[in-house]
């Protein structure tokens, strides 16, 4: 009987790997929605990690997260490092773009997990509103392959997606 559930334990490991060794190399997130502002609105939000407070839905997670600022006020250079509880994680962002129509981080995240991304918003006037889209990508390290055998990196990044546009819309009177 033992015998029965160990060759089932290896079989199902086996499976598991495989699964994750058949996962993309990399991968990318991607929601666009427009927002009822002009994009010097939506600029100033993304640019400013002080303003971030306003919109982004990952603030939240943890009230009592050390956020530092350094490098710029905002804009190319500024930097953002957080430490928080097991939902916030740690990490840091540095904007390395930032122009009318588009703003660039460098995500790197160190817990729970170590990980390296960029993140891209690009905007798009459309009359008096703009077309925002927010994507997020990188490579998918074997250990974040085995994540995606068991969750959808495009579920839970795309819904916290949402809520950041959503937000983003009442922070400019959207």
């Amino acid at each position: 009987m033992l015998q029965i559930i160990a060759i089932a334990v290896v079989g199902a490991v086996g499976a598991v790997v495989g699964l994750a060794a058949r996962k993309p190399n990399t991968f990318r997130v991607e929601r666009s929605e427009t927002i009822d502002a002009p994009p010097d609105q939506i600029i100033a939000l993304l640019e400013d990690f002080r303003r971030w407070g306003e919109w982004s839905p990952w603030e939240k997670l943890d009230p009592d997260m050390k956020r530092t600022h350094s490098g710029a006020p905002k804009g190319i250079g500024a930097v953002y490092a957080w430490a928080g509880n097991s939902k916030a994680g740690a990490g840091r962002m540095e904007i390395t773009e930032s122009s009318p129509s588009q703003v660039t981080l460098k995500l790197d995240f160190t817990k729970p997990f170590e990980a390296h991304n960029i993140v891209e918003f690009k905007l798009q006037p459309q009359g008096n509103a703009t077309n925002v889209t927010w994507s997020m990508y990188g490579p998918s390290p074997f250990i974040t392959k085995l994540f995606m055998v068991f969750m959808s990196m495009e579920k839970m990044v795309g819904k916290d997606f949402a809520a950041g546009f959503a937000n983003m819309k009442k922070a400019v009177g959207a």
